[in-house]
């Protein structure tokens, strides 16, 4: 997803995280300034769907308008590169990517420390 905070705070002429702060307090949403501020310079990681809804209110905008959905590389039709065990031979395919077991060495197990 790629979020466009900035981009339609801008549509409205909010230049500056305090100018976005205050657009936010008219509708009652009072997050600290550098809440506001990390999600301006950057995608949020979480964003409560209360909060998102007043975000909304705020800036006279849609969810959409915030968030575009962006392809994944394998929905482009781009290939991914197939998975092989560590230590398998270039060229060996198939079968599922499981450790394989230690062969015993010959002779007795040690004994255990004291």
């Amino acid at each position: 997803m790629k979020w466009n905070l900035r981009m339609v705070a801008a549509q409205r002429d909010l230049w500056r995280p305090v100018q976005v702060l205050e657009a936010f307090k008219t509708v009652g949403f009072t997050p600290s300034l550098s809440k506001v501020a990390a999600m301006w310079g950057g995608t949020p990681v979480t964003v409560r769907l209360d909060d998102l809804d007043k975000i909304c209110a705020a800036l006279d905008c849609t969810v959409a308008d915030l968030l575009q959905a962006e392809p994944l590389p394998a929905a482009a039709g781009v290939p991914q590169q197939e998975q092989r065990a560590v230590g398998a031979p270039e060229g060996t395919s198939g079968g599922p990517l499981r450790p394989a077991p230690r062969t015993r060495t010959a002779g007795p197990r040690s004994l255990p420390p004291n």
